[in-house]
């Protein structure tokens, strides 16, 4: 039996969507979305934590997301993911708008 068929059957999902964005990630080449070049976005995003480097890495694959979806896809803490996007939302790398089916969540995405 191979040793990560010991983990818990919960962390498998988790090890899937890392996995599936690393690939992603490696892959992608596209320079620039929409009018926001990769050097601007880049400038922006050098004070930065880590965390909010990585959330916009995240919604850059993966386009609009909510907060949950956000956490779930970064493996990070969901208190760490809120941070990340108060901080990027403050830098104009990411917009936020209400989901129109459910006006309690919001929908994050990289900024134009």
């Amino acid at each position: 039996m191979d040793a990560m068929d010991t983990r818990p059957p919960d962390i498998w999902p988790r090890f899937t969507v890392a996995s599936r964005l690393s690939t992603r990630m490696s892959t992608k080449t596209n320079g620039s979305v929409g009018d926001v070049t990769k050097e601007d976005r880049r400038e922006r995003l050098r004070d930065l934590p880590p965390s909010a480097k990585l959330v916009a890495k995240v919604l850059q694959v993966e386009g609009t997301m909510s907060l949950e979806e956000v956490a779930e896809e970064s493996l990070l803490p969901d208190r760490t993911a809120r941070y990340a996007l108060n901080r990027l939302t403050d830098a104009d790398v990411v917009s936020v708008r209400h989901d129109p089916y459910d006006a309690r969540r919001r929908l994050y995405t990289l900024a134009d």
